[in-house]
């Protein structure tokens, strides 16, 4: 049995542009990606905190530094520049590797740079 569970996630991260007439996806600064253990191509969930939006996508790699979120393609009705969204990629696992895993948390600043990079405890409590 596989179980999907949290990986990782970008919390409160700001987007920076939208782009509707781009093939869809959400462009996201690579050392954001890095801190938070995403790939170029991952599958990931963001939820709108400004409009309770959720949507799925994938991962494209922004330039490095740059501090970009940016909604493509369809993703782009979504959500508008200043509008704050949490990023979330998920993994497969078995029972027994569930019991070892911390998912992955990275914080930014107004500016998406990066505040802190934490672990989840057990009851969401952070480490």
């Amino acid at each position: 049995m596989q179980v999907s569970m949290l990986k990782s996630k970008i919390h409160r991260a700001v987007i920076t542009q939208a782009e509707l007439n781009y093939v869809g996806s959400v462009t996201i600064d690579e050392d954001l990606m890095d801190a938070a253990g995403l790939f170029e191509y991952e599958k990931v969930h963001i939820v709108n905190v400004n409009s309770g939006s959720r949507i799925e996508t994938y991962v494209i790699a922004g330039d490095r530094g740059s501090g970009v979120i940016c909604l493509n393609g369809a993703a782009a009705r979504s959500g508008q520049k200043g509008d704050h969204v949490i990023i979330m990629a998920y993994a497969s696992m078995t029972p027994d590797e569930v019991k070892a895993h911390r998912p992955r948390v990275v914080f930014v600043s107004d500016k998406n740079k990066i505040v802190q990079v934490s672990d989840y405890e057990k009851h969401g409590e952070l480490r």
